[in-house]
């Protein structure tokens, strides 16, 4: 392993795996929707954080529709 890299050519090369970053928003939950998630995550081992990303994941990937009457 060198001592020092020299990135000083990386100039304009794009990170080609910036589009798959998980991008950090506040978003307002209902406590029991949270609570739902916090005891899957002990159930499975998976941080709730990352239920609540892969369902809503599922939910696009599936193009899944609200069927509340909500337009």
């Amino acid at each position: 392993m060198k001592n020092e890299y020299d990135f000083s050519k990386m100039k304009g090369i794009k990170n080609p795996y910036a589009k798959y970053l998980k991008k950090q928003i506040t978003i307002r939950i209902a406590g029991d929707t949270v609570e739902y998630f916090k005891k899957m995550s002990t159930e499975t081992g998976i941080t709730y954080q990352n239920l609540i990303d892969m369902y809503l994941t599922e939910c696009a990937v599936k193009n899944k529709k609200l069927h509340y009457g909500f337009k």
